[in-house]
């Protein structure tokens, strides 16, 4: 019984001391990985020039960090994979105790010289140092990436617009015959993970990532690019509320403007002010739009109709007003007028009853050379007429009466002669105001189809 005890104890010993320890660097002696050695990165790793070194590559959207439009600017933060074959690298998992896998300096090994085509700006981002090398020769380079880059944009519909923004990668040197370009993921596998993947999208939603392969000829050789299509479509609340709500506010004022009375210089006023606000406005547009575009902005449209029929409103209101003013000085110079007569047929009035009582007086007298009997009744006769209270008073009643009918075909005169200017701004107020709802209601209703087109 001892005797067995022994024996296994001995055999478990034993398989503990035969047990193999290994190590990455086991595996990188055997590959003779150093940093002198340039036949792992000098060429393109391949046994036979004539075999292509295929690449699979893999784009993910980590985030949107920018779109500028003034400057067609599209930032994106990007996760790179790309995977290709080298046939000068291989081991047995068995003898290195099933290490299949190991990571090296990025130096070390041979990349594609793979770069963006719409990169305007060096990648600043911090850089993965190492890459994964497996037991059959495949290499795998992760890294994350900043790209700044160009995008064609169509601004036509801003701020309701949809931008599609392309990252085209390709070999710098290397032709279809030499590096093949294969996607990883396909677009809805793209759009998937992307989705998944995303921190942050800021002003613009995330709507797509499509792939697709692009073959051309240039010197005489086919090339390859991978395009991959980020859709994605603005958030236009911002917008809405700082730009668009406001100039339909402006719009409003003024239309409310036309129960201004126009006899006063408020209207007016409010209406420059109001205008003033729109070219503000438009000022702030102009900071935020390209300047170069093939369609004219519809925002630009919206702003500059509305800024249109402001303008037609003001012109309106400075004739109106005009022909108010004119009204009222017609009134003023036949009130003048009236008055002056007024004082005339007063003068006349006083020099006749002067020459009237100056011809009783005349009658009375009596010259030294007449007949005494002859004159005596006579006189008598115009004196009791004119002495008499009733024959008085018929005749200033008489008088009062010229008068009052003087006044009455005066005013009447001033309401014929002075009224036509007002009686026609009243017109053309009224018609300017119904065509100028007419017109801001359609043409609220086609910007806004155009804009939900």
């Amino acid at each position: 019984m001892m005797r067995v005890a022994f024996i296994l104890l001995l055999f478990l010993t034993d398989g503990a001391l035969c047990k193999r320890v290994c190590s990455y660097q086991d595996i990188v002696d055997y590959l003779n990985l150093t940093t002198d050695n340039t036949v792992f990165k000098l060429t393109r790793p391949v046994l036979d020039y004539t075999h292509p070194t295929t690449v699979e590559l893999d784009i993910l959207l980590y985030a949107i960090l920018a779109v500028i439009e003034k400057t067609q600017t599209f930032i994106p933060f990007v996760w790179v994979t790309m995977m290709w074959n080298n046939e000068r690298i291989s081991w047995d998992p068995a003898q290195f105790c099933g290490i299949t896998q190991i990571s090296v300096p990025r130096d070390m090994l041979w990349k594609p010289d793979l770069f963006i085509y719409e990169m305007i700006q060096k990648d600043d981002s911090p850089q993965n140092p190492y890459m994964y090398v497996s037991y059959d020769g495949t290499i795998t380079s992760e890294e994350d990436m900043k790209v700044v880059s160009t995008c064609k944009m169509d601004v036509h519909k801003f701020p309701f617009d949809t931008q599609k923004c392309n990252i085209s990668i390709g070999s710098a040197i290397h032709c279809v015959d030499e590096i093949r370009l294969i996607p990883f993921s396909n677009s809805s596998r793209a759009t998937q993970f992307s989705r998944e993947m995303m921190k942050t999208q800021g002003e613009w939603e995330f709507l797509q990532l499509s792939v697709a392969s692009y073959n051309f000829t240039f010197d005489n050789k086919p090339w390859e690019q991978l395009i991959y299509t980020f859709t994605m479509k603005r958030r236009p609340l911002l917008h809405v509320i700082n730009f668009l709500l406001p100039i339909l506010f402006f719009l409003c004022l003024d239309l409310a403007s036309y129960f201004i009375s126009d006899h006063r210089g408020e209207k007016l006023g409010f209406k420059v002010t109001v205008l003033l606000a729109i070219s503000v406005l438009l000022l702030i547009l102009n900071d935020i739009l390209p300047s170069m575009s093939n369609k004219t902005p519809l925002i630009a449209t919206y702003c500059i109709v509305i800024f249109a029929l402001m303008l037609l409103s003001l012109l309106e209101t400075i004739l109106v007003t005009y022909l108010m003013e004119k009204d009222s000085q017609e009134k003023l110079r036949l009130r003048e007028d009236w008055e002056d007569k007024q004082e005339k047929d007063q003068v006349d009035n006083c020099n006749t009853d002067e020459k009237r009582r100056t011809g009783c007086s005349c009658i009375c007298k009596v010259s030294d050379g007449e007949k005494q009997h002859e004159l005596l009744p006579v006189a008598a006769e115009v004196d009791n007429i004119v002495q008499s209270g009733e024959s008085r008073v018929l005749l200033l009643i008489l008088e009062e009466l010229r008068e009052l009918q003087k006044t009455v075909n005066l005013h009447l005169s001033c309401r014929d002669e002075g009224g036509k200017s007002s009686h026609w701004a009243t017109r053309i107020n009224r018609a300017f105001f119904i065509f100028y709802i007419i017109v801001v209601s359609t043409f609220l209703l086609l910007i806004y189809m155009e804009w939900k087109n």
